[in-house]
């Protein structure tokens, strides 16, 4: 793996990771819908200008409801649970439940090729359990009364990320990523935009300057500008290398909580995210060593 490469995966973690901390800070002004329409729709006109310079075509025709479908499993819905999860748990944590998704890609993929997990697998599924389950049961904001239905909605949403990747590959496998990326964002705004009527913001104060420039954060560097950097190295190095971003998400997600939130950082944080990280590598089969021999 080129340098450039291992630069760019470390600004692609640095900024995923700081999506939890976006969040933290936008959502208890804005409420979960309304920020996350924000962060859509400057994902959405960001990816419009970009796809206007390169001259790529949204290729609507025959792909609009796959983008549809899309826009609310992989977009609407998870960036909604965990918006609303962040009303009531820490950044880090969140980071942390986030790198779930590929157990979950996996046990989908298990469940439609109706194939018997590995050891390997079920080893690695049952790590992830438990470092979900030492962060949970360790967390005072996870403990907290309220805290139930936010719990529930974090866990979610790696879900939806897992049933998105398998919906992604046997409907838009043909479509152009950029295409796909920018589609789907559309389709995400259209999957809320009904809802807002019904969502008040959570405060009725006027917004102030520092909310709206983290959920404008959200939408320009962690969605519009992630999604190009990632897509780009999933061409340039597969998606198998361009995964490991997985890896960094919750270093960073643990590091900007404890530096801008000051949310505490324990012996139990560390040890729940290496069960997740041990048991997401297991699952994916994951091997470090590989990437060492890889030629760009």
């Amino acid at each position: 793996m080129k340098t450039s490469h291992f630069l760019q995966l470390l600004l692609l973690g640095a900024l995923w990771g700081a999506s939890f901390l976006f969040t933290r800070l936008a959502v208890p002004e804005l409420g979960p819908l309304w920020l996350v329409a924000v962060r859509v729709l400057a994902g959405a006109l960001f990816l419009l200008v970009v796809a206007s310079l390169l001259r790529s075509t949204l290729a609507l025709r025959g792909h609009w409801r796959h983008f549809f479908c899309l826009g609310f499993l992989n977009t609407a819905l998870p960036f909604a649970l965990f918006a609303y999860a962040a009303t009531t748990l820490t950044a880090s944590l969140l980071s942390i439940i986030n790198s779930t998704a590929p157990l979950w890609g996996v046990t989908f993929g298990m469940l439609l090729s109706r194939q018997l997990p590995a050891p390997r697998i079920i080893g690695g599924l049952a790590a992830g359990l438990i470092g979900v389950s030492l962060l949970v049961l360790r967390d005072p904001a996870a403990l907290a009364a309220g805290s139930a239905w936010p719990v529930v909605a974090a866990l979610l949403a790696p879900v939806c990320y897992g049933l998105a990747s398998h919906y992604a590959r046997l409907r838009t496998a043909h479509v152009a990523p950029m295409a796909v990326a920018h589609g789907s964002m559309w389709g995400a705004l259209l999957c809320l935009l009904p809802l807002l009527p019904f969502s008040p913001r959570l405060s009725s104060a006027m917004l102030s300057a520092g909310g709206m420039a983290a959920a404008l954060a959200l939408g320009v560097l962690c969605t519009g500008l992630a999604y190009q950097i990632y897509f780009r190295l999933v061409r340039e190095i597969g998606a198998a290398s361009a995964l490991t971003v997985t890896f960094l998400i919750p270093l960073f997600g643990i590091l900007w909580g404890a530096l801008f939130l000051q949310e505490a950082v324990t012996g139990t944080t560390f040890v729940g995210a290496a069960f997740v990280l041990l048991g997401t590598a297991l699952v994916t089969g994951f091997n470090p060593l590989a990437l060492r021999s890889q030629r760009a």
